[in-house]
């Protein structure tokens, strides 16, 4: 991998730990809002879906659609099939407690955050195994 594509790599996968360690520190706050912490979940998961696939120098289309990114990810390496839940789980938090209107309730229970979390987390922490020491944060 040559220098500059080493570099945008780690630059993916250290905004998506920003985006994990955003999601915990503002869900354990008191009276921390769930709608925010949730909200990085699904950016965590999709930047380090970007990170792979600049990695292996695959371009993506602007999406934050997570099913469509784990599909091309799967694309060139079949193990990204166990994200496709994952993704589903993931994919409305981009926008569904950002806005007023788009869901019944206007926060995640806290059981739907964690669950959220624990999927983002999975999904880094995969994508960080299959690269080489210097494209991690």
């Amino acid at each position: 991998m040559d220098e500059a594509l080493v570099h945008l790599t780690r630059e993916w996968l250290t905004k998506a730990l920003h985006d994990l360690q955003t999601a915990r520190i503002t869900a354990a706050a008191p009276d921390g809002p769930l709608d925010t912490a949730i909200y990085h979940c699904q950016q965590a998961a999709e930047k380090s879906l970007k990170g792979w696939l600049t990695a292996k120098s695959n371009p993506f289309e602007k999406t934050h659609d997570l099913r469509r990114l784990v599909k091309q990810a799967v694309d060139g390496l079949p193990e990204f099939e166990h994200f496709a839940d994952a993704a589903e789980v993931l994919n409305p938090y981009v926008s569904a407690f950002r806005y007023p209107g788009l869901t019944n309730e206007p926060v995640p229970s806290r059981d739907e955050f964690d669950e959220a979390l624990h999927h983002a987390q999975t999904i880094y922490d995969f994508v960080l195994k299959l690269l080489p020491n210097e494209a991690r944060p």
